[in-house]
């Protein structure tokens, strides 16, 4: 006489569990190359000389100029607005240099100068393949919060064509937004200017030299004053 219970089919993969979260723990968690570097190690571009092109840069970089000149004001509202592009850039690539650095080294800035340096050199080189061109305090002792990168020739302005009627624009206002993304990710929060020095003359050495000035907040240049009293 058949059972009037219905049969239940055998669950795949045995031992009472589904095949597929059979499968599914044997892969639990994250796995690491036996040489500890992931991803964030490896550069985007693979060539040998890890260089992008300069002409797809100057045009992508002069549709974010058309891009940030719609609807503005005046020149400082322009260059307000590639400093706002350039922000979010250094608080990412903060995280990015100190991840690539050595173990033993992989420690923020704890001081303006330490984070200047880091500025000037580890992030200049990510960016333009070369250090700034000169770091400078503020000689003015009622100033002890400006500090000055220099640099001779912006790479940010070598495809800029600016109109007689906006001579004063320093489209390396960008340049300054990564800088103060930078600054302020670390915990200096700091306000961040381009500023051309360079008077185009012809025979002039470095017409288009930008000095990029760097004004730490009040309460850091306190903080650091109470640092080097302890």
């Amino acid at each position: 006489m058949a059972s009037s219970q219905p049969v239940k089919p055998p669950l795949a993969g045995g031992g009472g569990q589904p095949a597929q979260a059979q499968r599914g723990s044997s892969q639990a968690g994250l796995k690491y190359p036996s040489s500890g570097k992931t991803i964030y190690n490896r550069p985007l571009n693979r060539s040998r000389t890890q260089e992008l092109s300069q002409a797809s840069f100057a045009y992508l970089f002069g549709e974010m100029v058309s891009y940030a000149q719609k609807r503005v004001t005046g020149i400082q509202d322009l260059e307000k607005r590639l400093n706002v592009q350039g922000h979010p850039i250094g608080l990412k690539l903060l995280d990015l240099l100190l991840y690539r650095e050595p173990t033993r080294s992989q420690t923020r800035p704890l001081n303006i100068i330490a984070l200047l340096q880091f500025i000037t050199t580890a992030l200049w080189r990510h960016l333009f393949s070369r250090p700034a061109d000169a770091l400078e305090k503020s000689s003015n002792p009622e100033t002890p919060e400006e500090y000055m990168i220099s640099d001779n020739e912006p790479l940010v302005n070598q495809y800029i064509s600016v109109p007689k009627e906006m001579n004063q624009l320093n489209c390396a206002a960008f340049v300054a937004g990564i800088v103060e993304g930078v600054c302020d990710g670390a915990g200096f929060p700091a306000r961040v200017t381009a500023h051309s020095v360079g008077k185009g003359e012809e025979g002039e050495l470095w017409p288009g030299k930008t000095v990029f000035l760097v004004k730490f907040q009040p309460e850091v240049v306190e903080r650091e004053a109470y640092l080097g009293k302890s």
